[in-house]
């Protein structure tokens, strides 16, 4: 069992490292809004508990039984999303604050009667894959909208840097996940994009924005 502290850097490590396999401290630093000194102190003591490798002015990793303990913490938290939104009718803007609560209840028998409610989701309400008990994850390869061109026809499937402020943007433009979206048009001189989608009148999208959504080809 970890400490309310503890398991928030160990997500935020997790967090960071998905891209690169590595997370830096000064990135910690300004994730968490610690001060370094606050942040190299724990990484002493989460490498003591052998949940990470550190050592001075070097990325940190997870160890095994560091990613496995990660993994279940944010196991708890999507499928509280996940919960709050398929049971309790929340909104995806509305989840994220109440889960990072929920996520430190220390009940695995909690958490799996929650799963068999929901049916055992794969995902959560933004398209993030749900760790099972065991932590393992199944990842699926997404690309960028900001990467389609003129011409194709792609499906939203999740959003990265979900913040609320961003998910109400969505909201008011009516983009959901599993919309089909035609790239009509790309600016070359700042990737802003024009996009049809649900019968709408075509929108336009700042390359921001396009950056942040995740889409896979249609199947035909």
């Amino acid at each position: 069992m970890h400490s309310y502290t503890e398991e928030n850097y160990l997500k935020a490590v997790f967090n960071l490292s998905a891209i690169k396999g590595e997370a830096n401290v000064n990135e910690l630093s300004r994730l968490l809004e610690i001060k370094m000194p606050t942040v190299n102190s724990m990484m002493k003591r989460l490498a003591e508990k052998g949940l990470i490798v550190y050592e001075s002015y070097k990325p940190v990793r997870l160890t095994a039984k560091g990613e496995k303990a990660a993994a279940l913490i944010i196991r708890k938290h999507r499928l509280t999303e996940m919960f709050l939104v398929e049971k309790m009718d929340f909104g995806w803007d509305e989840v994220h604050d109440i889960a990072e609560q929920i996520e430190h209840v220390q009940s695995p028998d909690f958490f799996a009667k929650m799963d068999e409610l929901l049916g055992f989701p794969k995902l959560d309400p933004h398209g993030s894959p749900i760790p099972d008990k065991n932590g393992k994850m199944e990842w699926t390869e997404y690309h960028k909208l900001n990467e389609c061109k003129p011409g194709d026809t792609v499906v939203f499937k999740a959003v990265i840097h979900s913040s609320d402020d961003f998910l109400k943007f969505l909201n008011a433009r009516q983009l959901r996940l599993g919309t089909v979206i035609k790239v009509k048009s790309v600016e070359s001189f700042d990737g802003t994009m024009t996009v049809e989608y649900s019968k709408r009148a075509p929108e336009m999208l700042s390359q921001l924005v396009c950056d942040r959504i995740l889409v896979a080809p249609k199947k035909k």
